[in-house]
């Protein structure tokens, strides 16, 4: 809760810092990685910095918090930390960066903001800023304890066991650890990073999700390759599209994602566009693998069938719920479903069960336009959950 004395202030400037937060965010980066060189080269995404995503992100975020302690003063926004907070830990990101981004989020928005930013705004801003980072500190502790890692040590070596082509620009992996044993327990949806050594000496990250149910002795993730004709190429899909095989040995962290499934038998909403179906594969292997006959209604998008990463498997576990229903859409049907309606997904109009749970992963449109449809029809926001691949840009729209 702010404080009395910073809640006036920080209500007066929310309006000028919101609305200069991205040059913050952006000047912010630049010195953190100027001071820091190895954050750039071995921790954040450098491509999600080139295009500007991350700094959005961290935008979005702050003015969000900033927002929620003012209209919703005594509550905390635990959904929007969990997200933040199991990307943190699956980064392996400690307590004392806190106070690393701290110093040179506070030089850039004195330079952006300049005399605007007196003592009494400095301190205003301080607090926000201790308030939402000592939330996810104590968040990603909570992590760390229940996935038996000291804080930051989330890392381990594992062998690719196998590899399959899924389509033409998803590829899967089977996972191990070295040793031999199995990979160990998750909970569906759920992610884990990789950590992938470059051509130049970088060590970037990125985050793909187990796309198989829990309980097997291997872990399987499904990269897509990124980029390409519409954009640059994914520098760590990229390097696992042509250089990892089976056999070669990968840096990988134990899984976080809170995109899990609630306890009980409520019907369930499972809608995914794209490469946005792998956390729901596990979701729906691990209902079918334990018996569950709850009613779900799993719907998904793609551009052909062709382009369906999975899509037999996909429509075999949907179908093989004794309580399920499954629709499709694609751009372009073809000959491979017919039966399919072209175009874009429409839950609108879908007969859905009252009082469902719903799970949504894809391109931030796809999830904005089925989420504005489920709230029209009545669902609560609380919900309605999803996974972002990427750095979080909805909360900074």
């Amino acid at each position: 809760m702010l404080s009395e004395q910073a809640t006036p202030v920080i209500r007066a400037t929310l309006p000028i810092v919101g609305s200069a937060m991205s040059g913050i965010a952006e000047l912010f980066y630049r010195k953190l990685f100027d001071a820091h060189p190895a954050l750039l080269r071995d921790l954040f995404n450098r491509g999600n910095q080139a295009n500007g995503e991350q700094q959005q992100a961290l935008a979005g975020s702050i003015v969000a918090f900033a927002g929620i302690l003012l209209e919703q003063p005594g509550t905390r926004p635990d959904t929007l930390l969990a997200r933040i907070a199991h990307k943190h830990a699956s980064l392996g990101i400690t307590s004392d960066q806190y106070k690393i981004v701290h110093h040179h989020l506070f030089a850039a928005l004195a330079d952006v903001l300049g005399d605007a930013v007196t003592d009494e705004v400095a301190e205003a801003w301080d607090e926000v800023y201790w308030l939402m980072a000592n939330a996810l500190i104590a968040i990603e502790t909570r992590l760390y304890q229940e996935a038996g890692a000291p804080e930051g040590e989330v890392w381990r070596s594992m062998e690719i066991t196998g590899r399959r082509q899924e389509t033409p620009d998803v590829v899967s992996f089977l996972l191990r650890p070295l040793d031999g044993r199995p990979a160990g327990a998750f909970r569906a949806g759920q992610y884990v990073s990789v950590r992938s050594e470059l051509a130049d000496g970088a060590r970037q990250i990125r985050q793909y999700s187990l796309s198989a149910a829990p309980g097997r002795p291997e872990w399987r993730i499904s990269v897509k390759r990124a980029g390409g004709a519409t954009g640059p190429e994914g520098e760590v899909s990229t390097w696992l599209h042509e250089r990892a095989h089976p056999g070669d040995v990968l840096t990988v962290s134990v899984p976080f994602g809170d995109l899990v499934l609630p306890e009980g038998g409520g019907p369930l909403l499972l809608a995914s566009a794209g490469i946005g179906n792998t956390p729901v594969l596990a979701l729906l292997d691990h209902l079918v693998s334990t018996g569950a006959d709850r009613r779900v209604v799993t719907v998904h998008a793609d551009r052909t069938p062709a382009d369906h990463a999975h899509r037999a498997e996909h429509l075999a576990l949907a179908r093989a719920l004794p309580g399920g229903r499954l629709h499709l859409w694609y751009e372009s049907p073809g000959h491979d479903d017919p039966d399919a309606p072209a175009g874009q997904v429409d839950v609108g109009g879908l007969d859905l069960p009252e009082d469902l749970t719903a799970y949504l992963c894809g391109p931030l449109p796809f999830m904005r336009a089925v989420r504005g449809d489920l709230l029209r029809r009545g669902v609560p926001a609380e919900r309605i959950h999803y996974e972002v691949f990427g750095p979080d840009l909805w909360l900074g729209r």
